[in-house]
């Protein structure tokens, strides 16, 4: 037989086992192309933090959640994964070349990253690879209004931080039958601080606060010293400090509030960095009584009891918060589409995350569901308070299990 007969009668044998197979059979027959990756192992997920630099706290924090995930899930009959761990080193550079490693390396979705600005190159690396990515924790707007289709948030945007912030407040002075006339508004000055502060602006007006913002000082969060800005906040006599902070600049932040000799009537956090473990535990009793407006967990939801027992035992002394809840359940959002789709093929495993229903979450809210967006636009916040080393939640009414104590205790009077 010639070399044409040959190749004819290997196309003929090919198109014809092909017709024969059918669709499925055809899937797994030219699986090891990757045109179908076809489900049997362990589904491998590529888990970005920022493990070293200046959010390496918060990084760390967050990877607890999600070492504890595999171990829960197994007991839910959820598939298994396999956890890919990739250090962003708090750097927007460096979060854009660990998500195009992970995914050379064989990711099939990536989850993460904590930070707005990391988040945002790691979703154009993931539409770019028509990799699905699933984010834990990340507030800019922008990053699900850019018509994705492989980019999904189980987080609240900027805007609906503050929604819920403002309604959390107002509910918390209703129940202390006190309120601030007067805050001022400190902020980080990075992406998600900044959007904040432009979020307040639009979102503000619509709940009818009983204070007003008497002045706005952003500042670095890499800085050592913020002396002068706690100056310049103290000399406005506001009643109250509002602020957007991350971890290492709210520890300095309440150290100056301590030299400087100055406690406000309160202190509203709308953003990370004061219910921190590491500040809590750093601090001490000058960590008491800041109450934090965040995305949060309900203690009375079945699995929020079960990852805060599964974080006792792996992590004892480490209280449950929202940066194991939110790495947890965007790691339980791939879980569950995994189970769905019956496939590690990238699209597959888009429609199905495109497709999510999960009530028996952890979060505040209704369950884990996406608009056309890829936007989860119905989870909630809630308010929390440091009280002797734990977190007391406040509101919403459904969610708390605490009252508020309020003014801010003294800073001179803690000893």
């Amino acid at each position: 037989m010639d070399r044409k007969s040959r190749w004819n009668s290997a196309r003929v044998t090919r198109r014809t086992v092909a017709a024969g197979i059918g669709a499925a059979g055809l899937a797994a027959a030219i699986a090891p192309f990757n045109i179908v990756r076809a489900a049997g192992g362990p589904l491998k997920v590529g888990v970005l933090l920022p493990r070293s630099g200046l959010q390496a706290g918060i990084g760390q924090d967050c990877q607890r959640g999600a070492d504890l995930a595999p171990g829960i899930f197994k007991s839910m009959g959820l598939p298994e994964l396999t956890l890919m761990n990739g250090d962003t080193e708090s750097n927007v550079d460096a979060a854009r070349a660990r998500a195009e490693k992970l995914i050379s390396d064989g990711a099939q979705l990536l989850v993460g990253a904590f930070d707005s600005g990391q988040t945002t190159a790691i979703a154009q690396v993931a539409e770019q690879k028509g990799i699905p990515l699933v984010i834990n924790i990340a507030a800019a707007p922008p990053i699900t209004e850019q018509g994705y289709k492989f980019v999904f948030r189980n987080f609240p945007t900027a805007p609906m931080i503050l929604g819920d912030a403002f309604a959390n407040q107002k509910e918390v002075f209703a129940a202390v039958g006190a309120a601030p006339k007067t805050v001022v508004f400190m902020h980080v000055n990075d992406t998600y601080g900044t959007a904040i502060a432009k979020g307040i602006g639009a979102v503000m007006p619509k709940f009818d606060m009983p204070y007003t913002i008497v002045e706005e000082i952003p500042y670095d969060p890499a800085a050592h010293d913020l002396s002068v800005e706690v100056a310049k906040a103290k000399a406005t006599n506001a009643d109250a400090l509002l602020v957007s902070s991350r971890l290492n600049d709210a520890m300095l932040l309440t150290r100056e509030l301590v030299k400087q000799r100055w406690t406000p009537q309160a202190i509203l956090s709308m953003g990370p960095g004061w219910y921190e473990d590491q500040y809590i535990k750093t601090l001490g009793k000058l960590a008491d009584g800041p109450i934090s407006f965040v995305p949060w967990y309900d203690p009375h939801k079945k699995l929020s009891g079960v990852l805060e027992a599964a974080l006792a035992k792996a992590d004892p002394g480490v209280s449950l918060n929202t940066n194991h809840v939110f790495t947890f359940e965007a790691l339980l959002v791939a879980a569950d589409a995994y189970k769905r789709a019956g496939s590690t093929d990238p699209t597959a495993l888009a429609d199905a995350i495109r497709s999510t229903n999960i009530t028996d979450n952890v979060s505040i809210g209704p369950g884990i569901q996406f608009n056309a967006k890829g936007q989860n636009d119905k989870v909630k916040d809630g308010a929390i308070q440091n009280r002797n080393g734990k977190l007391a939640i406040l509101a919403p009414k459904d969610a708390a299990n605490a009252k508020p104590e309020w003014p801010l205790p003294s800073y001179q009077s803690r000893g």
